[in-house]
């Protein structure tokens, strides 16, 4: 089957006046996405915005941002959704790298070169009315082989990366997630993530397979309050909202309905998942990256409670092996087209199509996998390696740190030496206690030669450890 239907189309058939789509006041139908979306599909193609084209969308989270990305891939448009974070001319050069002609913004069209051949379009125009097309078809079929989105990486091993995703590669990934973690058409999930990353992406594919409802939260809406105001089932969260979570003072009771929290996007501390546990939160650990479309494994309802502190298995259309050098590899449907670049789309896999993750880990005789940490975050000290991983899940396991960061600084005897940044859930614990209580569990080559207080706006969503090898090497 190389073509579908469009399965928020299917949606608005099967659960046509069921809720689709919440944001703030603003609750809409199947139905009326299904109109929004084919409104976005009719007027790009008047634009001239022609399929296979690249439309570029800097906005943030919206109703509106949800139906013209379901009217991209209707027109066969390959959305590219832009980090709203970023500067303004790192915006600009992302869109000069994909070559898209177009953007849709809610700001008049910005003066200056890096704009000087751009049209840019406002969401509006998009989702303005307009009569049915002589030639639409029934349906909106989708090309499972067609482009459907670039999405930059988290850069998280270098510059961001431009990840090319098929309709196919979103299709199949939320359709192996519902097999796994079920979604009915009475849940309702948070969109908690940008949909410049793609987990946002795959919730939408996810709830318009399921017919289950999007909920946007408000600019400023934190997530305990989304939860008790729209009745959320289901919840995707990085470490970092886990442990604000946990560690919140304004959690709704009704938060103990909650059906799935799908964690996920960087290093689990395992005393975050510990109190979830001991909490009894629906705590579903996965390990996924932008280049397999979200998901590769995650952890099932049947999975036993000796296996929660690993990433899960495998999901159905994904494979995982470990190679000999403890590198994580992966191929299947939902494996991404491939990088853009200057020189045509690259897709860097071996010749039985493994990618190679960068990712360390082990798979154990059941299929779960654990995952150790970078590659390129290992360092040598005085000819030892250092997973620096390893020491932070050590350091995070102590009650009274919320967080910590391992990095190399460089030093004249041994090359390098580990610096550890440290988060305080409450008072901080003297260097000689910490040193103390890691030489019961490590070599003395691991412990850190330096403990510092973490810094201000580390990151949301992804630590940047360039950031803090910067600061490491600043300190007297």
């Amino acid at each position: 089957m190389n073509v579908i239907r469009c399965p928020l189309f299917d949606s608005a058939i099967i659960s046509k006046h069921e809720t689709a789509l919440v944001s703030g006041h603003q609750a809409m139908i199947f139905s009326d996405v299904d109109e929004m979306a084919a409104r976005a599909a009719r007027n790009l193609r008047r634009m001239g915005v022609e399929p296979g084209m690249r439309l570029a969308i800097y906005l943030e989270n919206s109703w509106q941002y949800v139906a013209i990305l379901w009217g991209c891939w209707r027109a066969g448009v390959v959305a590219c959704p832009l980090n709203t974070r970023l500067p303004r001319e790192a915006v600009f050069e992302q869109i000069r790298h994909i070559g898209a002609p177009a953007l849709v913004a809610r700001v008049s069209n910005p003066k200056g070169e890096s704009t000087a051949a751009l049209r840019v379009i406002s969401p509006d125009e998009l989702l303005v009315y307009r009569e049915r097309d002589d030639d639409e078809v029934e349906g909106w079929p989708m090309s499972l082989d067609a482009p459907a989105t670039i999405l930059f990486t988290s850069g998280s091993s270098g510059a961001p990366k431009a990840a090319e995703h098929s309709i196919a590669n979103h299709y199949y990934n939320a359709r192996a997630s519902n097999k796994n973690v079920r979604l009915s058409s009475h849940d309702a999930w948070l969109l908690s993530l940008p949909l410049f990353h793609v987990g946002g992406i795959g919730v939408l594919f996810r709830c318009a397979l399921a017919g289950a409802a999007v909920i946007v939260p408000e600019a400023g809406e934190s997530i305990e309050a989304a939860q008790e105001r729209y009745g959320v089932t289901h919840l995707s969260l990085v470490a970092t909202q886990l442990y604000r979570l946990l560690n919140s003072e304004k959690l709704p009771a009704s938060f103990a309905k909650l059906k799935t929290i799908l964690l996920g996007g960087s290093g689990m501390p395992p005393a975050l998942l510990v109190e979830a546990m001991r909490r009894r939160w629906p705590v579903y650990t996965s390990y996924g990256m932008t280049e397999m479309a979200s998901q590769v494994c995650t952890m099932g309802p049947a999975s036993p409670p000796a296996k929660r502190m690993t990433s899960g298995r495998a999901l159905g259309h994904c494979e995982v092996r470990i190679a000999t050098d403890g590198e994580i590899w992966v191929r299947g449907r939902t494996l991404f087209r491939g990088y853009v670049t200057a020189s045509g789309r690259q897709l860097p896999v071996d010749e039985e199509g493994w990618f190679a993750t960068g990712d360390l880990g082990a798979l154990d005789e059941e299929g779960y996998l654990t995952v150790r940490g970078r590659k390129d975050n290992l360092f040598i000290s005085g000819g030892e390696n250092i997973q620096p991983e390893e020491v932070e899940n050590w350091l995070a396991s102590f009650p009274e740190v919320a967080a910590a960061v391992v990095v190399p600084r460089s030093d004249e005897e041994f090359g390098a030496r580990p610096v550890a940044f440290l988060q305080w859930r409450g008072d901080a614990v003297s260097d000689e206690e910490l040193r103390a209580r890691l030489e019961k569990i490590l070599p003395r080559y691991k412990i850190p030669a330096s403990f510092r207080a973490w810094p201000d706006a580390s990151g949301e969503f992804k630590i940047d450890r360039r950031r803090f090898e910067q600061l490491a090497a600043s300190e007297v």
